[in-house]
C-alpha cells in the first residue's frame, strides 16, 4: 500500500474536496475493511497462489474469472505506472531531467530486472518500506505540531458531494491490501496471521494516511498543492527546508522504485497464471529458459505500462486504477456470499468474516455508489475490460476449460440466463450420460469402485453428519427390506486434480466399519462407497439416475435457500431429482419410541402416511398425526378435520391416533408439542411468498424450533 497513494495522490486528491482529504482516506480504508474481512476468510478456504482471481474464478466460472483476471493485470498495471510517474517527478527534484521520458526509461530498467529475476530486489523491499515509514512518522512528528487552523477552512471546498467523490479517487491507495492473499498457501496459521495482517495493516496505513495528509493540508493552502504530484518534498521542504526536501525526495524515489517493481512482479502474474489456466494462449505463459521467468508477461506488462505513462495524464491513471480495484472488491465481495448461500461443500474457512452478511453488502453498495462517482471514463473503461474479457473466453478459453463456478452449479436460473447463455446450457443437456457412475477412490476390497445399478433408497454422505449410522438407519427404515446405496461424496474444487486424491482416506475407512456394524445389527442391505468428484450435486443427480432409486435420503440443517439467484445445493437437488427426497435433521435423539406426524396444507396424501407407517414399523414406534385448527373454528369443521386424519390413518400396521391442537401459531404449537416426541415428520412446502423468493430466506421454522429429530419427506411421484 505505502507507495504513490502518500507520494503522489494527496495534492491531486485535496484539490477535490480541499482540507477534508484525510477524511477522505479514512473513509476509503472503511470501504476497503468489507473487502479485506472477505477475502482473509476467501484465502483460508481456498490458501492458493492468485487470490481474488483465484476467487472469483472458481466462484463465477472462467468467464468471470477471465474478466477478473484483466481487471486484476490492469489495476496493478496502472497503479505501477501511477508510481513510476511519481518517480519521475521525485527524481527531477535531484536531477532536471524530462518526467514522462525518465519514468519509462526505469520502467525498461524494472522490466530487465524482472525477467533476469533478480532476488537481491525482492530482499530489500522490507527494508525500504521501513526507511518509508520513519521518514513519514518524522514528517509527522515534526509537522503535526505546526499545524495552522487557517490552512484547514474551508474544510469542505465541493460540499459532501466533492468528499464521496474523492474518496472514491483514493480507494486504490489501499489496493495493496490485499496482495498477502496471493501467497496464503505459504502463511503458517493463516486462521490467526492472514487476518491480522490485513487488518493490522490496514489500520496501520489507514491512520498514517489520514494523519500525513492532515499535516499536509493543515501546513500547505490546498491551493498550492492542486497540481502538485510530489506533496511529500513539498511538505518536507516546508518543514525543513531544501535539505528536509531533498531527503523527502530520496524517500519518494526508493519508495515509489519499490512499488513500481512490486507491481510488475504481481501484475505480470495474471496473464501468465490465466494461460496456465488455459484461459489466455500458451505463449503468455512462455518461460525464459535461463531465468524461470514469465518472460511475455512481464514484457506486455511493461509495455502497456509505458503506454499509459506516454498517454494518460496522471489524475486519468488514478481514477481508471480505483475503478478497476473498486470492482474486483465488489466481486471478492459478492464470491462470500455465493460460497456461503451455496453452502458449497469444499468451501470450509478455518476464518469467517464477522458480521456476515451485512458487511458484505456494505462493501458491494459502497463499491457501486464508488464506482459511479468515478464517472463517465472509469465507467466505460470496466464496460471494455468486461467486454474484452468475456470476447477472450467465448473465442478462446471456451473450447480449452470444462470448469464451472459455483454460482452456475447452484444459481436460479433468472441469474443463469443473466450470466450464461442458454446454447451453452442447452449443449450441456444433450450431452450422453454415462450408464455406470464410477467412485473416483477405491479404499478397501468392500469399496469395489461401482455405485450400485439398482437401490430403493440413496444416503449421500458429505462428512457433516451427525451421526452418519443414523441417517443410514433412517434411509433403511424408510425402505423397508430394500436395498440403500451409501455413498461418501466429498467435493473439491474444479482447479483441484482428482487424482491427487485417490488414496486410502481413514474417514472413509471408518465410516465403512460404522455402517456395515450397524447394518449388521439392523440386518438391512447396505453398499457403501465412496466418490472425489468437482460437482457435488451433478454427481449427487447422477447416482440417483443410475441407482433408479425411489428415495434420497440426506442430512440436513434446516436450509433450503430458496433466493432467487442463489439458492442452497439442497434446493437444486430437490427441484431437479425424480426420486422422492427426505431431509433429515438429526438431534440427537436415538431412541425413535413416538413419531409426530404434522401435515401441512396440500399433502394429504395415503403415500405419505404410508411412508410414516413404513419408519413406525422399522422402529417399532408409534405414530400420532397433528392437525392444527384455530379457536374460533366451528366444532363441525373440527370434526371433519378428525375424521379426514382418522382416515388417512386406516390400514396402518403401527399404533395411530389422530389429535387436534387449537392456537392460532401452526409452528409453535407444534414446536411445543415435540418435546413428548423422539421424531417429527413433516411435508414440503408447496408454495413460497415472494420474500423468500427474493431474499432467499428459506430455513424452515419447523426444524429450527422442534424438540426432536425432524424428517420432512417430499413425494414427487
Amino acid at each position: 500500500m505505502l507507495g504513490s497513494g502518500i507520494f503522489v495522490l494527496p495534492g491531486l486528491a485535496a484539490a477535490k474536496t480541499g482540507s477534508s482529504v484525510w477524511l477522505a482516506y479514512l473513509i476509503a480504508s472503511f470501504c476497503v475493511l468489507p473487502a479485506a474481512l472477505s477475502q482473509s476468510e476467501l484465502a483460508t478456504a481456498m490458501p492458493t497462489s492468485g487470490g481474488a482471481y483465484v476467487y472469483i474464478e472458481r466462484t463465477f466460472g472462467p468467464v468471470f474469472g477471465t474478466i477478473a483476471g484483466f481487471g486484476l493485470w490492469l489495476s496493478l498495471l496502472m497503479k505501477s505506472a501511477f508510481a513510476l510517474v511519481g518517480f519521475g517527478a521525485y527524481l527531477y527534484i535531484l536531477a532536471e531531467i524530462p518526467l514522462k521520458v525518465t519514468a519509462v526509461a526505469f520502467l525498461g530498467v524494472i522490466m530487465v530486472l524482472n525477467v533476469v529475476g533478480v532476488k537481491k530486489v525482492g530482499q530489500v523491499q522490507i527494508v525500504i518500506v521501513m526507511i518509508s515509514v520513519a521518514g513519514l512518522i518524522a514528517i509527522l512528528l515534526y509537522g503535526l505540531p505546526q499545524v495552522s487552523m487557517e490552512n484547514l477552512k474551508p474544510v469542505f471546498t465541493n460540499g459532501g458531494l466533492g468528499l464521496v467523490s474523492t474518496t472514491a479517487f483514493v480507494f486504490i491507495s489501499y489496493a495493496g491490501v490485499m496482495a498477502v492473499t496471493a501467497v496464503a498457501e505459504e502463511i503458517i496459521n493463516p486462521k490467526r496471521n492472514l487476518p491480522l495482517a490485513m487488518i493490522s495493516a490496514l489500520i496501520f496505513v489507514t491512520i498514517l494516511y489520514s494523519l500525513v495528509t492532515f499535516t499536509m493540508v493543515g501546513n500547505i493552502p490546498v491551493s498550492a498543492l492542486e497540481h502538485d504530484i510530489r506533496p511529500i518534498y513539498t511538505l518536507a521542504q516546508k518543514l525543513g527546508g531544501q535539505i528536509g526536501g531533498y531527503i523527502a525526495a530520496i524517500l519518494g524515489v526508493i519508495t515509489l522504485t519499490s512499488m513500481a517493481n512490486s507491481g510488475v512482479l504481481a501484475g505480470s502474474r495474471f496473464p501468465f497464471a490465466m494461460s496456465r489456466d488455459r484461459l489466455l494462449p500458451k505463449f503468455w505463459g512462455k518461460v525464459h529458459p535461463r531465468f524461470t521467468t514469465p518472460v511475455t508477461a512481464i514484457v506486455v506488462t511493461c509495455a502497456l505500462m509505458a503506454l499509459v505513462i506516454l498517454f494518460l495524464d496522471v489524475a486519468r491513471i488514478a481514477k481508471l486504477a480505483s475503478a478497476f480495484m473498486v470492482i474486483m472488491y465488489i466481486a471478492v465481495n459478492s464470491c462470500v456470499i455465493v460460497l456461503r448461500e451455496t453452502s458449497v461443500q469444499w468451501y470450509s474457512p478455518s476464518y469467517r468474516s464477522p458480521m456476515y452478511p451485512a458487511i458484505q453488502i456494505f462493501g458491494i453498495l459502497s463499491g457501486l455508489f464508488l464506482l459511479v462517482l468515478l464517472g463517465f471514463l472509469a465507467l466505460f473503461a470496466v464496460l471494455l475490460i468486461v467486454i474484452i474479457g468475456y470476447s477472450v473466453y467465448h473465442f478462446y478459453g471456451s473450447s480449452n476449460v470444462q470448469r464451472s463456478g459455483v454460482l452456475k452449479i447452484y444459481g436460479h436460473r433468472p441469474a443463469l440466463y443473466f450470466l450464461y447463455d442458454s446454447n451453452q446450457r442447452n449443449k450441456a443437456k444433450q450431452q450422453p450420460q454415462k450408464k455406470v457412475f464410477r467412485s473416483q477412490r477405491s479404499s478397501g476390497a468392500s469399496l469395489d469402485g461401482v455405485i450400485a445399478t439398482e437401490a430403493y433408497a440413496v444416503v449421500p454422505l458429505f462428512g457433516n453428519e451427525r451421526s452418519a449410522e443414523l441417517l443410514v438407519e433412517m434411509g433403511a427404515a424408510i425402505a423397508p427390506q430394500k436395498k440403500v446405496q451409501v455413498v461418501h461424496l466429498k467435493e473439491v474444487p474444479d482447479q483441484t486434480m482428482l487424482d491427487a486424491l485417490l488414496v486410502d482416506d481413514v474417514t472413509v475407512t471408518s465410516l465403512n466399519r460404522r455402517v456395515a456394524a450397524m447394518a449388521e445389527e439392523r440386518m438391512i442391505n447396505v453398499d457403501f462407497d465412496a466418490a472425489v468428484t468437482h460437482d457435488l450435486v451433478k454427481t449427487v443427480h447422477a447416482i440417483s439416475d443410475q441407482t433408479h432409486c425411489h428415495w434420497m435420503v440426506m442430512s440436513w440443517d434446516g436450509k433450503a435457500n430458496h433466493g432467487l439467484f442463489v439458492r442452497n445445493p439442497m434446493g437444486w437437488l430437490v427441484t431437479h431429482i425424480n426420486s422422492n427426497f427426505a431431509l433429515y435433521k438429526d438431534k440427537g435423539v436415538r431412541y425413535i419410541r413416538k413419531i409426530m406426524v404434522a401435515l401441512r396444507p396440500g399433502t394429504d396424501n395415503r403415500e405419505f402416511i404410508a411412508v410414516c407407517d413404513n419408519i413406525a414399523e422399522f422402529y417399532k414406534s408409534s405414530i400420532t398425526l397433528v392437525r392444527v385448527v384455530k379457536p374460533s373454528d366451528s366444532a363441525a369443521y373440527k370434526d371433519a378435520v378428525l375424521a379426514q386424519s382418522n382416515s388417512l390413518l386406516n390400514g396402518c400396521r403401527s399404533p395411530v391416533e389422530g389429535i387436534l391442537l387449537e392456537g392460532k401459531d401452526p409452528v409453535r404449537i407444534i414446536s411445543e408439542a415435540t418435546a413428548g416426541y423422539d421424531l417429527l415428520i413433516t411435508g414440503t412446502p408447496k408454495t413460497h411468498n415472494w420474500t423468500h423468493l427474493l431474499l432467499g430466506s428459506g430455513r424452515d421454522r419447523f426444524v429450527e424450533s422442534a424438540a426432536c429429530s425432524v424428517l420432512r419427506l417430499t413425494i414427487n411421484s
